[in-house]
């Protein structure tokens, strides 16, 4: 069974990844490309030689960038099934498709928004290279609280359920885990490193179209992967179901 919604899980993925290239490359490829132009731009008035390109922009932001995404979607939505299977019947009484869309909406908040509001995306063009490590640690750390915080504040939630009610544990739960990540994104160091003369409307459209590719990936598979478990695990004789609600 865990084989099969794995494999169900990586098809959502891949679903997902083709849709989110078609996104990208209608929408992100222009604007690093403009970002590009801008970085080679600055770097020809500052005397400085093109560095060589491994892969022309054509294979970059075609085939590569078709295999990156996809690939990373499959790669996400086996995750995505291994998780669910845990969750099902043990953390939440929902049905297939209500749990795949509750597991998609909390990684989207938790994996993408949360760090997006204090390390957001940059284009090429920004940032400095002798602080990409980093910047590439703090980020990655801002990720693995997030996702800490979350599993935290679903524990807490358990909790509370049976002396406050569901809603209210989960509000409680919810306010607590707001007030954590508060906490941290005040603590953890700010970077900053947009040039002053980096056009800010496409630094703001380069921003929210990463952010729409992240909405894209999650929405798919936790639609998708809802849909193919939920005809699995009604399919199948024998199923166990979930014999304890979460919150009541």
């Amino acid at each position: 069974m865990v084989g099969k919604l794995l494999l169900r899980g990586m098809l959502a993925g891949l679903i997902a990844g083709v849709l989110v290239f078609a996104f990208a490359h209608t929408f992100g490829g222009p604007l690093v490309d403009q970002s590009i132009a801008i970085e080679e731009a600055a770097a020809q008035a500052a005397g400085e030689a093109p560095e060589p390109e491994l892969f022309s922009r054509t294979v970059q932001v075609g085939i590569g960038l078709f295999i990156a995404v996809t690939a990373y979607g499959m790669a996400i939505g086996g995750i995505f099934a291994l998780i669910f299977t845990f969750v099902q019947g043990r953390v939440s009484s929902l049905g297939a498709r209500a749990t795949s869309a509750a597991i998609a909406a909390l990684a989207f908040v938790a994996i993408v928004i949360v760090p997006a509001i204090k390390y957001p995306a940059n284009p090429p063009a920004v940032g400095r290279p002798e602080t990409i490590e980093v910047r590439t640690q703090l980020f990655f750390l801002m990720i693995v609280v997030s996702i800490a915080a979350l599993v935290a504040a679903i524990v807490l939630a358990r909790r509370l359920s049976p002396r406050l009610g569901a809603w209210n544990g989960a509000i409680a739960a919810g306010f607590a885990y707001v007030l954590f990540i508060g906490a941290v994104l005040y603590l953890l160091p700010a970077i900053n490193e947009v040039p002053d003369n980096y056009p800010a409307m496409l630094l703001w459209r380069f921003r929210t179209t990463s952010i729409g590719m992240h909405a894209i990936l999650w929405t798919v598979i936790g639609l998708a992967f809802g849909a193919l478990a939920e005809r699995k695990l009604s399919a199948a004789p024998g199923v166990r179901r979930a014999s304890a609600p979460v919150l009541r």
